[in-house]
């Protein structure tokens, strides 16, 4: 007699395929995972915090100068030649003269948080968020960076952090990715996709891109051709249920069919889940006016300006707002793409002023609307936001007006799910060239362990055995944070 399970797997019809993913999702459910579907952690090793993640990456570099990290000392000897007491390694040619930041500072919040004008609209959510400015980069090359921030190493073959949290926790929903990633809608940044991809962790786990300015957000979510049919589509269904049926007897031990099986069933799922989430007409205008999208289809010039950055970044902000309210577990929003001229990201080696404007009015009024909404609706409780960039930016001039990478010392922030607000934690030296205390500063294995035991994971235990050796997103390092904990 066959068992169900054989039944399904070798059924004729297009619905034994999808009922044969539900079923295995519900058994995974019960088997592996505390709280949701399909991780690998039997139980939590702590009481979580948070259930969810956002990450918002600044690609190219973004000044912490500017923004977030307020230097006095630069404006009282701007101008004259830098004298850093060290021998400097610059990226290219960035140890001119010391540079104040062009844009005012001024404190918000009760604890006085000193922001740039650039990112004004946070200063309402100071209290909220905490300031990491003693983060300290391996290297000042964009791309070995960014795998280090996105991925905890600096070269390329390891799981991206929301793959790595997909694999432990699995999903909170039945009918759309655990981990979506939402690029800069003119490209990707350095490494493109390898920084959310699964490595060696399951196919399953790694990033589902989606576009939300594009007319197809999502790449073959629907078939474009008319020869296409729902009668052909089952039929397809049916056969390819046949072949993976008589693929899998053959090769018991191969679990790659069962990941491309799952991903096969959530497209189908997705279907309709997806362009469901992504359909902002629904909501109220004062959402889309709080998130700067609530004039769609306005022309912008060619120049890099504040109403394009805020429209591109505010939809993807609120696009993750739904994401995360229907299930998705970690969301990564992207701003700036690889190398480009005129600059299209934050890497402002020419021009701070130019570039970081409007790149940062952009991010500030999406993230600052992100912040809210999710607080109005309870969700800020038990959702993590991580804003991130691959490294800082030099206090001395590159040519005229711009700055040259610094990967020795830049800032992150946290807020939400189970963080800290209103602290400014591991200060810079005086100038924002490294930390004050260089004997003790934080690394990006330090964030990624502290978001992981905010979630319920202790770092250490999260591991897979690859290439003989017990690989976790932290490395042979990290430390949780717990001054940041709240």
């Amino acid at each position: 007699m066959r068992s169900r399970r054989e039944f399904l797997q070798q059924s004729g019809w297009g619905f034994g395929s999808l009922a044969l993913a539900a079923m295995m999702l519900e058994e995974s459910q019960a088997a592996n995972s505390p709280a949701a579907g399909g991780g690998v952690l039997e139980q939590l090793h702590y009481p979580a915090k948070a259930k969810r993640v956002v990450q918002l990456f600044m690609g190219g570099a973004a000044s912490h100068l500017d923004m977030f990290d307020y230097k006095p000392a630069l404006e009282k000897h701007h101008g004259e030649p830098s004298d850093f007491g060290e021998h400097v390694e610059a990226f290219q040619n960035g140890l001119g003269p010391w540079m104040k930041s062009p844009f005012k500072f001024q404190p918000y919040g009760e604890s006085g948080k000193m922001l740039s004008e650039i990112v004004a609209p946070l200063g309402e959510c100071v209290e909220d968020m905490a300031f990491i400015h003693n983060l300290i980069g391996k290297t000042g090359v964009h791309s070995q960076a960014t795998y280090l921030q996105a991925t905890g190493f600096d070269r390329p073959g390891f799981p991206g952090m929301g793959a790595w949290i997909s694999y432990g926790l699995g999903s909170l929903s039945d009918n759309l990715p655990s981990f979506v990633v939402l690029p800069d809608h003119r490209g990707y940044a350095s490494n493109g996709p390898k920084n959310w991809g699964s490595a060696f962790l399951p196919a399953s786990t790694q990033g589902t891109t989606i576009f939300p300015q594009r007319e197809n957000p999502i790449e073959d979510l629907h078939a474009k051709s008319e020869f296409v049919t729902t009668a052909s589509d089952r039929d397809g269904l049916a056969l390819l249920n046949r072949l993976n049926a008589n693929y899998r007897d053959e090769r018991p031990g191969d679990s790659r069919l069962e990941a491309r099986i799952r991903s096969y069933e959530l497209a189908a799922k997705m279907q309709l889940a997806a362009p469901e989430a992504l359909d902002l007409s629904q909501e109220p205008q004062h959402i889309l006016k709080m998130y700067g999208v609530d004039q769609p289809g306005r022309e912008y010039p060619a120049e890099i300006n504040v109403p394009e950055e805020t429209e591109y970044f505010g939809r993807k902000c609120l696009i993750a707002r739904r994401l995360l309210e229907r299930g998705v577990r970690f969301v990564q929003i992207w701003s700036g793409n690889d190398n480009s001229f005129p600059r299209r990201n934050w890497d402002s080696h020419e021009d701070i002023e130019r570039d970081h404007l409007p790149l940062s009015l952009g991010m500030a009024t999406g993230t600052a609307a992100l912040i809210k909404d999710l607080k109005q609706r309870g969700l800020l409780d038990d959702t993590i936001i991580l804003w991130t960039t691959e490294f800082g930016r030099m206090p001395s001039t590159q040519g005229s007006k711009g700055r040259d990478h610094n990967p020795y010392v830049f800032t992150n922030w946290v807020c939400g799910g189970g963080i800290k607000g209103g602290v400014s934690y591991g200060p810079s030296d005086e100038w924002g060239y490294k930390p004050l205390d260089r004997d003790n500063p934080t690394q990006v294995y330090d964030i990624h362990a502290t978001i992981l035991h905010l979630l319920g994971i202790d770092h250490k235990r999260l591991t897979v055995r690859h290439d003989g050796v017990d690989r976790r997103l932290t490395d042979v390092h990290g430390h949780v944070l717990n001054d940041l904990i709240a």
